[in-house]
């Protein structure tokens, strides 16, 4: 269990050192170029407490990050309508160019990973990963995690 643990912290780590590129490229901060690839790359996970809860960031810090996007024009926040308390956030079409380097990095990413894995295996981890997330949320529903 360790083992996975380190390597899901690992896997987490090495894309962020990734994207330190194009932090320096746009003179962006850290947490602010993960706000853009996480939005860009999890479109229907749209809310400051998504990133928050999926990333593992402190909320003040995903706040701070997201006035100062919002500053730069390259993130929009929209009233939910049907929740009012829900806030949810939006890339603007500046961030595209940052967007279509997050889109090349993450591309290299996904082949250093899973280089040397043949499509069968590919299939394999998918499903495997699929079962890991349905045993999980399986628990939860039952009120064990």
């Amino acid at each position: 269990m360790t083992e996975l643990l380190q390597n899901i912290r690992q896997l987490m780590k090495f894309y962020d050192n990734m994207l330190k590129s194009v932090s320096e490229k746009y003179g962006l901060s850290t947490i602010e170029t993960t706000i853009i690839s996480f939005l860009y790359n999890n479109p229907q996970k749209d809310t400051a407490a998504d990133i928050v809860e999926l990333r593992m960031l402190s909320k003040g810090n995903v706040s701070l990050a997201v006035e100062s996007l919002i500053q730069k024009s390259l993130l929009t926040r929209q009233q939910d309508k049907t929740d009012r308390r829900k806030i949810h956030l939006s890339l603007t079409k500046n961030s595209e160019i940052i967007t279509k380097d997050i889109t090349e990095i993450k591309k290299y990413y996904q082949k250093v990973i899973f280089d040397g894995f043949t499509d069968e295996e590919l299939k394999l981890f998918h499903q495997f990963n699929m079962r890991i997330k349905s045993n999980i949320e399986s628990a939860t529903e039952r009120g064990e995690g």
